[in-house]
């Protein structure tokens, strides 16, 4: 199996290949041109993105600067997500985001891995693993999700979190490494931040 194949198999390869390289600088040289976008050119940014992008949905929006290392080739986003500056994706594998999942400042996914053994990474091997994120999810600022990941829907990571085991459904998690705090519950449909309150008609059908 060629380097170009393995990218996808969770096998290790050498990722330095002349193949890689060459279809890796024209997705890099589409990624540089969105992050010199003004922010009143929002008809080219999302021109762009459908371009960029293995499956974008409407309505999605990315800060520039935006970093990723296949210029988002692998990722694949629902829509409505919403993502703050400098979002990071490691996309050398695929990357499955869900409907209106949002990104605060500086999150960093990663499909991306190098062996422990030394002798290995000298020679400078590489594995990727897919993540999966998925609807109505809210990773706050400096979270880190580390590759083979699946996060569950309705599911909010808390600042600073390093994502290193699953998540399930409708849980709030947080620290490094993350853990799940508690439930989605009542409580959150009442309150929306300490003690100010949900207006009821907002949840009105």
């Amino acid at each position: 199996m060629e380097n170009k194949q393995k990218l996808h198999s969770g096998d290790l390869y050498l990722p330095n290949d002349a193949a890689i390289e060459q279809q890796q600088f024209q997705y890099l040289d589409q990624l540089y041109d969105y992050n010199q976008t003004r922010p009143t050119e929002m008809t080219k940014r999302q021109v762009l993105l459908a371009k960029m992008f293995a499956e974008i949905g409407p309505n999605c929006y990315i800060e520039p600067p935006f970093h990723s290392n296949f210029g988002g080739h692998h990722v694949h986003f629902g829509r409505g997500i919403y993502a703050n500056f400098n979002l990071t994706l490691v996309d050398d594998t695929h990357i499955y985001v869900g409907d209106h999942t949002m990104f605060g400042p500086n999150v960093t996914v990663a499909t991306a891995g190098h062996p422990i053994l030394p002798e290995l990474r000298a020679q400078g091997y590489q594995y990727n693993a897919p993540v999966h994120i998925g609807e109505n999810c809210w990773l706050g600022a400096g979270v880190i999700v580390l590759p083979g990941i699946t996060i569950g829907r309705n599911v909010v990571v808390g600042a600073g979190s390093i994502v290193t085991k699953d998540l399930p459904d409708n849980v709030v998690a947080v620290g490094n490494p993350c853990h799940i705090l508690r439930q989605v519950n009542d409580h959150d449909r009442e309150y929306y931040f300490k003690t100010r309150r949900i207006d009821p008609d907002l949840l009105a059908d």
